[in-house]
């Protein structure tokens, strides 16, 4: 009998680490039936507003016409996407991008973060709330509105930023700030922080509210002072999540913005203000090449890939948090 059941248990197919894997990913669906219902209205409205879309890819390679049945188009190839890399017009606007997105990147995490950790160091829950009131107001005015108080702010005529840099003897006559390129990405910098930096606060907040009390008050008893303890807390604490949203971020390096470009240039600094998307619009779709616009989009989106995957390779080869 014995030998038998050792006979019955090696003659047994023995399964695979990888169909171990697929089993136990299949119960865990069939037990989490009530998520998988609530996650299918938003898998089908991904398919159709984000996969079904891509066949419009297949403008980029024709000189599209949108009389022309698609059989009738005339393809050709990558020219294109030729034209846009040995354009001068479109290199400028690649820089612009780069500085405006890096600007934005580096101003966003800085701010965002230090006036988090300056919150979660606040004692007064009043004066903690008032604060992160008026820091979130900004974030739900329109740019059309933001983009005119930041013109008036720079104006030449009464404008805020003139009159106290005239009353502190920086400056002796006022600045025509928006008719100078080399000022834009500074003013754009600042004007994202303005409007976004209490909004971006709310995710570091969160964090932070993870971390183990414990922690704070262990440092506290062996004598570390405020500053040691956000230094040794609280930033490891919320390092995972600062690492993730910089890989997301990364994956939209050349998403600058469009609003705010478009809103504050003009022909003094179209030099600086100009990016991919301000391209797109004035030399494709209003000249009604679409095709030309299309190459851009896919060239975003490629240049987007790569940034995302190689920033989640780094991530995960150096033992960090990662999306995957």
């Amino acid at each position: 009998m014995e030998s038998l059941t050792k006979e019955s248990l090696t003659d047994r197919p023995v399964l695979s680490e990888k169909s171990t894997g697929l089993v136990l990913f299949f119960r865990k669906l069939g037990k989490q039936k009530v998520l998988m219902a609530m996650s299918l209205p938003f898998l089908i409205w991904l398919f159709i507003f984000k996969y079904v879309p891509l066949w419009g890819w297949s403008m980029a390679f024709q000189k599209y016409r949108p009389a022309k049945k698609f059989s009738e188009q005339t393809w050709v190839g990558f020219d294109q996407f030729k034209f846009l890399f040995q354009d001068e017009g479109f290199l400028r606007v690649m820089r612009n991008t780069l500085a405006m997105s890096t600007i934005n990147l580096v101003l966003g995490f800085v701010t965002a973060v230090t006036l988090a950790i300056l919150l979660n160091e606040l004692r007064k829950v009043i004066f903690k709330r008032f604060v992160q009131t008026i820091s979130y107001l900004p974030h739900f005015i329109s740019w059309v509105v933001a983009a005119s108080i930041v013109s008036g702010a720079l104006s030449t005529d009464g404008g805020i930023i003139n009159e106290v840099l005239l009353k502190l003897h920086v400056i002796s006559e006022p600045v025509l700030w928006l008719g100078k390129g080399e000022y834009f990405w500074g003013i754009l910098g600042a004007s994202e922080v303005w409007k976004n930096v209490g909004w971006n606060t709310i995710i570091y907040l969160a964090a932070m509210t993870t971390i183990d009390p414990a922690l704070y008050e262990s440092a506290e008893m062996d004598g570390a002072n405020r500053f040691q303890r956000i230094v040794h807390i609280t930033l490891p604490g919320i390092k995972p999540v600062i690492i993730i949203l910089l890989i997301m971020n990364l994956g939209h390096i050349l998403e600058s913005g469009f609003e705010p470009q478009y809103l504050l240039k003009n022909g003094m600094n179209i030099d600086y203000a100009e990016n991919l998307d301000i391209f797109v619009l004035n030399y494709g779709i209003n000249l009604g090449n679409f095709s030309l616009a299309t190459a851009a989009g896919i060239f975003k989106t490629v240049v987007s890939f790569i940034f995302l995957i190689s920033a989640n390779q780094i991530a995960k080869r150096a033992g960090e948090a990662r999306l995957f």
